[in-house]
C-alpha cells in the first residue's frame, strides 16, 4: 500500500466537517458534534501518519482578497527550495538517495541527529502528542527539510519546533 499511497496521495485536502466550517474564525460551523466526529472518523490515524504535513488553511476574508502586502514571489521561494535541494543532493550522493523524504531509518539516525535540547523537545512532544514511530520520523525529515532551507547544518530546537507544528492539527481535530 505504501508505494501505491506515494503515487496518489500528494496532497490530501479534506475539511474538517461536511458542512467545512468547523473551527472556522470567519464562518459559522452547522455541523453537530455527532457529524463532526463520523466525518473525521472516515480518516485514519496510519493514514495521516503516511502524510508529512498537516497544514490547516483559514478561508482569506473578502476585504483581504485584493490587498497588495508584498510577499515573497514564487521564483524567491523556488530559488531558496533549488538551494536546499542541491545540498540535499550533495549531502547523500553517496547514499543513492535524493532528498530528506527518502531517509531509511539508518540514514535518519546519521543524518537527522538532535543536540540534547532538541532531543529533550521531541521526545516530550511525541510522548504529549502521542506521535507513532512513522510520524516521530516525519516530523525529523521535515525538521531536516526546515534547517536545510534556513541554510544550517544541524537541526535546531527552532527547527523541531516548526515541524511539530506541522503536526498540530492531529491533535485538534483527531485527537
Amino acid at each position: 500500500m505504501g508505494a501505491l499511497l506515494k503515487g496518489i496521495v500528494s496532497e490530501l485536502r479534506i475539511n474538517p466537517c461536511p458542512c467545512g466550517n468547523y473551527g472556522s474564525r470567519t464562518r459559522q460551523c452547522r455541523c453537530t458534534p455527532l457529524d463532526i466526529k463520523r466525518y473525521l472518523s472516515r480518516i485514519s490515524g496510519p493514514l495521516l501518519d503516511r502524510i508529512d504535513m498537516h497544514i490547516e488553511v483559514e478561508s482569506i476574508p473578502p476585504e483581504r482578497l485584493n490587498d497588495e502586502k508584498p510577499g515573497r514571489s514564487s521564483a524567491e521561494m523556488r530559488a531558496e527550495v533549488e538551494a536546499a535541494r542541491a545540498v540535499q543532493r550533495e549531502r547523500y550522493n553517496s547514499e543513492g538517495i535524493a532528498c530528506n523524504a527518502r531517509l531509511s531509518a539508518g540514514t535518519l539516525n546519521r543524518y537527522c541527529r538532535l543536540s540534547g535540547q532538541a532531543a529533550q523537545i521531541m521526545n516530550a512532544a511525541s510522548e504529549k502528542m502521542g506521535l507513532s514511530n512513522r510520524a516521530y520520523t516525519r516530523v525529523l525529515k521535515v525538521a531536516r527539510t526546515i534547517a536545510d532551507l534556513a541554510g544550517e547544518k544541524d537541526i535546531s530546537v527552532d527547527h523541531i519546533g516548526e515541524a511539530l507544528q506541522y503536526r498540530m492539527i492531529d491533535a485538534k481535530y483527531w485527537g
